[in-house]
């Protein structure tokens, strides 16, 4: 018995199964669990950005009505080594009197209701002995030589951040008829998801029931279990829905650990929900990041050398490497020189963010890209197109498959490019300028596994403990189930989000959709297995009622090439595994004021099989919102003396709203299946639109008003002084 060949359910733009919960209310987040008896948790943070604990005075905020608690590293526990590459933070806090950077938690208020926890926090006396801070550009970069950040459990490997070298890059940029050689500069950003993270924990004697916002739920009992030195098998992990993540649930943080332990003390379920505040320095943050990019190329714009140096903030206890240098496969080159270095600084420990990798990096290739095209007088589609790389220069391998070509046509015809008024045009107060780029995204691929259950009376139900990110996942699972079963999507129900169902990968990177598509269409395929050595019908229902079985449950288990626990850009499949993809944008900008106004996108992308056509170009809309967003508004910045992180509220952090964002964005797929990525065909797609988007928005600005931005946001007073010097 065969699969069916023709496709009815994958591909077709369905609603997300998941809508009606959240619309109506239903869905349940970690903080909308409260177990009888629980208490509510606050967390007292460092005042001080490094330093010494002297004295914590809690006594009059002992005295708050409905005060049960207050605790101190005094009272925790002694923490076990918990797993790198799982546990965001290594160096765990409340373990002694040490601060590691302002905002850390130094005690933890457990109260009966949050109003009184919140307003004891505030009662609460820290007298430190605290040391100067290390601010950016006052700390050592200390270059990253090679890939020694591999999880004990293997969850985690690869090369991000080590030295890449083939060519003489120095020889080859010195016989170059042209050189583009700047610095790019990428400012510290916060996630800023709507739903802050926070955890549920309730203890049943030796058992752990832990309601969580995480996106990758499966490592919470590994971390958790290390930390308090449990059997992991006795946690038991509920995340059905989080309400965004973006890289920053990823892993997992102190407060997870935490709510754990301090349920434990008191014998009583606890509920810590970070603030806004909180968010800011009980999690992570996307770095700071410096970056040195040189281009060299010939007369008629092919690259001769791509020199590529990245420096990322990073605390001064634990070592992240932001791996911009991921894009030097992006074109064809014969000298490639990369390398990536950490500066330690005072603040808490930087974590993945939506587009981690390409997205930072394309910021300057892309930037340079345009430059190069701008010099030589040549459009810069033609200097990608002569760049094209058919194999990936630094390995050799062939992709398996790319359709970038067909991106930068599609996308060129949807925009208008050839026909655009080049060096900009005029509309009344507003200069009106175009630019794009090239868009990339390397996969990530984990194992995944599922179950899926075929019931006599035509029902399916699929198990997999996936979370639901807002991204439609769980409306993909049911489209494949229809599909390979030959049912409707109607009849499939989805089971999610609980450890006790099927463990899988993490909802990150893209990899969720690679991993859990392919284990449920294993299942499904492991139904038609069965069933056909009952009968050679293609009908599993037809099948299944000729037997007296009343249902039947299929197993799917994708792996990986050599069953490695994960593998990026393909890793030992014999192939380089990327998706592609070309963006438009134009832009208009006030001369006279700075404003800087999206006018128009179009973005088109070679992802393998478009699972799902509506939530597809749902997650590319708000992929080129959020890089928006990077390119005219967001920036963290430090408090110079203090090194505490300024603005940690939404009152004034600029992020994009709908007034930002023009309804003219224009979404399009290339939609070839990649038989090589996963099983069902699909790769990446989420974060994709947000890489490259940056640097085409940079290049419109230049083409409007002749001024080019290498720091980002480009905010009104940076377009008002550029032009100041400038003259005009």
């Amino acid at each position: 018995m065969t699969a069916p060949t023709e496709g009815r359910a994958i591909g077709a733009p369905r609603p997300r199964i998941e809508g009606p919960l959240k619309v109506t209310g239903a869905a349940r987040y970690s903080a909308d669990n409260a177990p009888p008896d629980a208490l509510h948790a606050t967390l007292v943070g460092a005042p001080v950005c490094q330093g010494r604990i002297v004295d914590v005075d809690a006594s009059a905020a002992l005295a708050v009505e409905g005060v049960v608690r207050i605790l101190t590293w005094h009272d925790l526990p002694t923490f076990g080594p918990v797993p790198p590459w799982q546990a965001a933070v290594l160096n765990l806090p409340m373990q002694s009197d040490r601060i590691q950077h302002e905002g850390e938690p130094v005690a933890i208020v457990l109260a009966t209701d949050i109003q009184a926890a919140e307003q004891a926090r505030t009662m609460v006396t820290v007298r430190c002995a605290p040391t100067p801070p290390v601010l950016p550009g006052q700390g050592r970069r200390n270059l990253i030589t090679a890939s020694e950040e591999v999880d004990e459990s293997g969850l985690v490997e690869g090369e991000r951040g080590a030295p890449f070298r083939i060519g003489d890059v120095d020889a080859a940029l010195a016989s170059s008829a042209v050189r583009v050689s700047e610095t790019w500069i990428q400012p510290s950003r916060h996630h800023n998801f709507i739903e802050t993270s926070g955890t549920v924990a309730r203890w049943d004697g030796d058992l752990l029931t832990v309601w969580d916002s995480a996106q990758a739920s499966f490592i919470v009992p590994n971390v958790i279990a290390a930390a308090l030195q449990l059997d992991p098998g006795n946690i038991r992990v509920i995340a059905p829905h989080v309400g965004g993540g973006f890289g920053g649930k990823g892993w997992v943080w102190p407060h997870q650990i935490l709510a754990a332990a301090a349920a434990r003390i008191v014998d009583r379920p606890v509920k810590l929900h970070l603030g806004r505040a909180d968010q800011y320095t009980s999690t992570g943050f996307q770095p700071l990041l410096d970056q040195f990019l040189e281009l060299g190329a010939t007369e008629d714009g092919r690259l001769t050398a791509l020199r590529h140096q990245v420096s990322n903030i990073t605390s001064m206890t634990e070592v992240y490497v932001e791996a911009a240098t991921e894009v030097k496969d992006l074109y064809a080159c014969p000298a490639i020189d990369v390398s990536q270095s950490v500066e330690p600084v005072t603040v808490n420990l930087p974590t993945p963010m939506r587009t981690t990798n390409e997205g930072c990096g394309l910021w300057p290739l892309e930037s340079a890209m345009n430059e190069l095209a701008h010099r030589l007088g040549v459009d810069p589609i033609e200097i990608r197109l002569r760049n094209h790389a058919d194999r990936e220069p630094t390995t050799g391998r062939a992709w398996s498959t790319k359709h970038l070509r067909e991106a930068y046509e599609e996308g060129a015809r949807l925009f208008g490019w050839y026909s655009r008024p080049r060096g900009g045009r005029s509309e009344g107060n507003w200069r009106i300028g175009t630019g794009m780029a090239s868009s990339t995204m390397g996969q990530i691929r984990f194992p995944g596994n599922a179950t899926v259950v075929l019931q006599r009376d035509g029902d399916v139900v699929v198990r997999v403990d996936i979370q639901d990110i807002g991204t439609g996942l769980q409306t993909l699972l049911a489209q494949v189930a229809a599909e390979e079963l030959g049912t409707s999507v109607e009849a499939v129900r989805v089971e999610w989000g609980d450890s006790d169902l099927p463990s899988t990968g993490p909802m990150y990177a893209g990899s969720g959709t690679v991993a859990n598509t392919s284990a449920v269409a294993l299942a499904c395929r492991d139904i038609r297995k069965q069933l056909g050595e009952h009968s050679d019908t293609d009908d599993v229902l037809d099948a299944l009622r000729q037997t007296d079985l009343p249902q039947i449950t299929g197993d799917g288990r994708y792996e990986l090439p050599n069953r490695v626990p994960m593998d990026m850009y393909g890793g030992d499949s014999g192939y380089a595994i990327r998706s592609f993809g070309a963006v438009f944008a134009e832009v208009a900008v006030d001369p006279e004021l700075g404003i800087m106004r999206m006018r128009r996108m179009v973005g088109v992308y070679d992802c393998g099989r478009v699972m799902n056509a509506r939530t597809a170009r749902s997650q590319m809309i708000g992929s080129l919102v959020w890089a928006w967003g990077k390119s005219a508004l967001e920036r963290s910045e430090l408090d110079p003396t203090t090194a505490r992180w300024m603005s940690k509220n939404l009152s004034s952090v600029h992020i994009p709203v709908n007034a930002d964002i023009s309804d003219l964005i224009t979404i399009a797929f290339i939609d070839e299946p990649d038989p090589y990525a996963s099983v069902t065909g699909a790769r990446a797609m989420g974060e994709i639109g947000a890489t490259g988007a940056d640097a085409a928005i940079a290049e419109a600005v230049f083409d409007a008003i002749g001024v080019r931005f290498r720091e980002l946001p480009i905010t009104p007073k940076r377009i008002l002084d550029a032009l100041a010097e400038m003259g005009r």
